[in-house]
């Protein structure tokens, strides 16, 4: 019986290579033939991803946070692959493997899993955004977006981030919310007439639980074929309090209680779904993908791409 090919793309500031091989050694009972791909400063993933594949890799094992995870997703999808994706995830924010329920803290256990489970389908969403006068295109599990969101990535302390985990996210809060005012941003959705909009934050998500289980986008589901929209126009204390009461109370408890099966927007919310969408804003704004800074834009369009990545 020949054995599996897996190929283990991994992250050397997040692990060891003998710590994975002690983790492989204890998930399987079977004989595995192991291929290793280190990720480096000029490769986050998409040439170790390209790397497997070439090597022959029955399944790809990717060690590391949200930043490898995205790169490896992100060539997988670009190049058709049917080749699985197990995640273990080793980051601060490790948003794919949370939505997915994958083990976090637990080498083993994410291990296991990515060599036993059953492989699901999952969209991707695509960005094309301007940034210092050139074009670039990127690929997003979880989510992009410009806003609390994104302030709370610059805006937190990496020595705090280091110790406290996602915690440290937690401690930025405050400063997100004060880094930028409202904008006025022309909105276009799956080719409709733009519609002008004066938002502090805005979030297209292909999942939406954050850390701490910060459910932003209770609609999505990584593998329907849309992605869901998030317009904050939060600009006060009234609108804040508005924002918390519906994220907490109308998507939160009452959905629970109610087993409502749409996210209820607000004054100061919206929710939608969609499959494009273009955005033009009056000033730079940081735009995030998946815990991500991309820098400051002013342009950008999403595009999903349905059933993308097979997912262990």
């Amino acid at each position: 019986m020949t054995a599996r090919r897996v190929g283990i793309i991994w992250n050397p500031s997040k692990t060891s290579r003998e710590d994975l091989e002690g983790a492989l050694e204890g998930a399987s009972s079977s004989d595995l033939d192991t291929v290793w791909f280190e990720t480096s400063q000029d490769d986050p993933g998409q040439g170790a991803a390209a790397a497997a594949i070439e090597a022959g890799a029955d399944v790809i094992v990717v060690a590391g946070g949200d930043g490898t995870v995205r790169a490896v997703a992100e060539h997988l999808g670009e190049s058709g692959t049917t080749t699985p994706l197990g995640i273990v995830p080793l980051g601060t924010g490790n948003l794919l493997a949370r939505n997915l329920g994958v083990p976090i803290g637990d080498l083993g256990a994410a291990v296991t899993r990515a060599l036993t489970s059953e492989p699901r389908t999952i969209d991707l969403g695509w960005l094309e955004i301007e940034l210092g006068g050139r074009s670039e295109r990127h690929a997003f599990a979880v989510l992009a977006g410009f806003g609390l969101d994104a302030h709370m990535i610059t805006e937190t302390d990496d020595d705090l981030k280091k110790k406290a985990g996602w915690l440290a996210y937690v401690e930025s809060l405050g400063r997100a919310v004060e880094a930028s005012d409202n904008l006025d941003v022309s909105v276009v959705v799956d080719g409709a007439e733009p519609v002008q909009e004066h938002v502090h934050t805005l979030l297209v998500g292909n999942c939406g639980t954050l850390q701490g289980g910060v459910n932003l986008l209770p609609d999505a589901d990584p593998g329907d074929g849309e992605l869901d929209l998030l317009v904050l126009r939060a600009s006060d204390a009234a609108g804040w309090a508005d924002t918390l009461r519906n994220m907490v109370w109308d998507n939160g408890i009452m959905r629970f209680a109610t087993g409502a099966s749409r996210a209820e927007s607000s004054d100061s919310i919206d929710h939608a779904r969609l499959t494009s969408l273009e955005l033009e804003l009056s000033e730079p704004r940081v735009f995030e993908i998946d815990g991500e800074d991309l820098g400051e834009t002013t342009r950008l369009s999403v595009t999903i791409q349905p059933g993308a990545v097979r997912v262990l």
